[in-house]
């Protein structure tokens, strides 16, 4: 498969612009604080993989890296074309409904053979309380088949600041836990992924993301 043309200096200034406010809004608003950045890798294609129980999760991972981050949209994102464009600029891409496990993965493998950074929430939906019940073994399929490593994130407080039906964001402090990259086991090149090495790294990802949320925990004063 050809690799993607990567993101123009414009759409990565713009991205670097809008990224600083959002951080610089999360560090003074949630007073984030964000450790283990040294985990984030510096060059090549990884899976950012946080835990996800508010929807500021999203702008709170954004300070984790100065890389541009990738993230999946519905299409209906994209139907006015400006709005597309800042979308895109800002590092999502569209997902056609209907037939989005398809396209969703086959998006996600160019993202990640582009050697760009893609975020995915391993639980799917926001999740409620201090326990990781479930991950699903979507990141961990996509770096067995790419062999992009995945990086774990714990986020603390952003439940308080904004929980499942909120209208309203609180201003409670928050923390980002960043940990050591999950390696996918090494296979021959255009081996078809393996179902019990992505069982494996599902549950050793589940493993880590409880330590990290436990890790991330904070008081909401």
């Amino acid at each position: 498969m050809s690799r993607p043309p990567g993101p123009s200096r414009i759409s990565l200034l713009f991205y670097r612009c809008i990224r600083n406010l959002v951080v610089a809004f999360c560090r003074i608003y949630w007073r984030e604080q964000v450790t283990g950045r040294q985990h984030v890798p510096a060059t090549g294609a990884f899976i950012l993989a946080p835990v996800h129980r508010s929807n500021i999760d999203t702008p709170l991972v954004a300070a984790v890296t100065t890389r541009r981050l990738r993230y999946m949209g519905k299409d209906s994102m994209w139907k006015v074309h400006w709005v597309g464009a800042v979308f895109t600029a800002l590092g999502a891409f569209p997902v056609r409904r209907g037939r989005a496990d398809r396209e969703a993965l086959r998006r996600c493998v160019e993202v990640l053979e582009g050697g760009e950074a893609l975020v995915l929430f391993p639980e799917g939906s926001r999740r409620s309380g201090p326990t990781v019940e479930e991950v699903f073994e979507g990141a961990a399929y996509l770096a067995a088949r790419t062999g992009a490593p995945i990086v774990p994130v714990g986020i603390g407080g952003s439940e308080a600041a904004m929980p499942r039906g909120a209208r309203f964001i609180r201003p409670v402090r928050t923390r980002v836990v960043v940990g050591a990259p999950l390696r996918p086991p090494a296979g021959p090149e255009g081996s078809r992924v393996a179902r019990r090495a992505v069982r494996e790294l599902t549950a050793e990802l589940q493993g880590a993301l409880q330590r990290l949320l436990d890790e991330a925990a904070v008081s909401p004063r």
